[in-house]
């Protein structure tokens, strides 16, 4: 036995290997790559095909397919953009006050949606207000070098190629983004500018490039930060949830209720810094303006306001299926809050008799099929004596239009990252590591806390989030066990700071769709990004060291989690 030993820990250490080297590189499709343990593990004899099998399905994947069902009558009934919209009309035109807007209806969508669907259906929005300040600052240009007043206000001119719309005079190169509709799943490339500007030049001055460039950052930020809130706002979130969960099955303390009270705080925190953060680096940050009440609106801010209205009037009056959608999605969020509150008892209190046998995924499940159930409208028919009658209905969302919709290679790349942890638990791998990281117990918490946040922070910039958490949760799980450490205490702050890809364009799917607007050069991300990045850093640890302790008792290791031995392995 111990001469077999160590064979399995060096086999399965040599496709952890292969498989990181393929996620960091890319060499194959992430999903591909995936694939791997279901064809390594059975030939090396880790563990049998039929075991790996079974960790390609979990609770994980009911939870998103209820939520896919969701996300998808949302963007195909136009919600989010009644919402986007609605809540920027709110906050006003202040350039300022504007990009605020902007930030938290792209974060509160992002709370349930993807962040590549909500960046790419809040930029076109962005884009066409951008547009208009350019325009408008061009008309008063042209107005006080001509000197003639009363002509036509072009900045008030809804420019339709930049929503989605194809004119003579100009067409944006536009590409499908998996997971959205016709309407909203294009996003623009380099615009063409230089035909509305009549100049040589893309903008009339800098301070238009400037707002360009905050809209762009502003979307991207935002729609990651949202993400952080809720277990379903992002992939990376979903993976912890389902490996903690599989891992330390006896806690019971990590549900959508409490992961959105100990998140949601960091992300506003995040959220209103890294505001201040791109309005004091791109436009300067003048309080004293801001606040000023009652101050005349410039043509920028009116031309603003009037595209902003243009777009929600284009919406009509809110629609039945908008209703019916709304309704279900408030539905969806008031049952996982009150599943299990922990404060007091919550609706799975009911069926006291099979604890823990629902989880949220059967909300999810329950409410996604109500997408299917729920007529949309009826389908009628004229009869040769001409009646018209009544033979079918329309659901909310059908099937073609849910698989349009499901990232299916979310849905494998997660698999593969459970059969991974599974085979690293089977061979011993995780105990091993996690007896040769039992040194660092001699650092204090916080400084492992910040170690670890700080190289996955780095390390998400150049993998993939879900390729990253995937790889670092099997190392993490026995290093928090070896020193003796509550598990949650380093997983969360990991966890929150994988999503913390703020840098490059290529770091994540919401970068690199604004980016593709043509206003941002790598090095403006680089600029924004690592102030992002600090940002968040400093509140996780905030948050670790602060309100998230007295939630989950960090201090005291749990008697849920294993006692490592410290006997080193052969």
């Amino acid at each position: 036995i111990k001469k077999q030993l160590p064979a399995e820990l060096g086999e399965c250490a040599y496709i952890l290997f292969v498989v990181a080297i393929f996620w960091l590189t890319e060499a194959l499709p992430l999903s591909v790559t995936a694939l791997l343990p279901s064809l390594m593990f059975p030939m090396l004899g880790i563990m049998p095909s039929k075991k790996v099998a079974s960790a390609y399905f979990k609770d994980f994947h009911l939870l998103l397919i209820g939520v896919i069902c969701l996300a998808t009558s949302i963007e195909k009934w136009n919600l989010h953009k009644r919402i986007a919209l609605k809540m920027v009309m709110i906050v006003g035109v202040n350039p300022a006050w504007l990009t605020l807007g902007f930030m938290s209806s792209t974060a509160f969508l992002s709370m349930w949606l993807s962040n590549t669907s909500t960046a790419a259906m809040v930029m076109p929005i962005a884009e066409a207000v951008a547009q208009q300040i350019i325009n408008a600052e061009a008309e008063v240009e042209a107005t006080q070098m001509t000197y003639f007043n009363g002509s036509t206000n072009h900045g008030l001119e809804i420019d339709e190629s930049v929503n989605g719309h194809e004119t003579n005079e100009r067409k944006e190169k536009t590409k499908p983004v998996p997971g959205c509709n016709n309407d909203t799943g294009k996003i623009s490339s380099k615009v063409e500018l230089e035909k509305n500007s009549g100049m040589g030049t893309k903008y009339r001055t800098k301070k238009g490039h400037m707002i360009c460039k905050l809209m762009c950052l502003c979307i991207a930020y935002s729609s990651t930060i949202g993400g952080l809130t809720t277990i379903t706002g992002t992939s990376t979130n979903l993976i912890f949830a389902e490996y903690f969960n599989t891992r330390y099955p006896d806690c019971r303390c990590l549900n959508f209720g409490s992961w959105f009270t100990f998140s949601f705080p960091a992300a506003l925190i995040i959220l209103l810094l890294s505001w201040i953060w791109l309005q004091w680096l791109f436009l300067g940050f003048n309080f004293k303006e801001m606040f000023k009440c009652g101050k005349t609106k410039t043509v920028q801010q009116k031309a603003c306001a009037e595209v902003i209205k243009q777009e929600y009037q284009k919406l009509g009056p809110i629609r039945y299926q908008e209703i019916v959608t709304l309704v279900l999605f408030i539905l969806m969020a008031l049952l996982w809050f009150s599943r299990d509150p922990g404060f007091v008892p919550g609706w799975s209190a009911l069926f006291s008799e099979y604890p823990g046998f629902a989880t949220d995924s059967t909300v999810a499940l329950l409410i996604g099929l109500l997408f299917f159930l729920i007529p949309a409208k009826r389908l009628t028919r004229t009869t040769p004596t001409g009646e018209i009658v009544a033979f079918d209905y329309s659901p909310l969302i059908t099937w073609k239009e849910f698989q349009s919709f499901m990232p299916w290679d979310i849905a494998i790349l997660v698999g593969g990252g459970f059969a991974l942890a599974d085979g690293c638990e089977e061979s011993g791998l995780s105990n091993w590591i996690g007896n040769k990281l039992s040194p660092l117990g001699s650092l204090p918490v916080w400084l492992i806390i910040l170690i670890s946040s700080l190289m996955v922070t780095s390390l998400t910039e150049v993998a993939s989030n879900p390729a990253t958490i995937t790889l670092l949760l099997p190392i993490l799980s026995p290093l928090a066990e070896a020193i003796h450490v509550n598990p949650l205490y380093i997983l969360i702050p990991s966890t929150l700071c994988t999503s913390f890809a703020f840098l490059l364009p290529v770091a994540n799917p919401p970068n690199a769709i604004v980016f593709s607007y043509g206003h941002l050069k790598v090095i403006d991300m680089v600029k924004a990004g690592l102030g992002v990045n600090i940002v968040g850093v400093a509140v996780v640890m905030l948050g670790i060291c602060t309100w998230i302790v007295p939630m989950f008792d960090l201090y005291t290791y749990p008697s849920w989690a294993p006692a490592m031995s410290n006997e080193t392995m052969p």
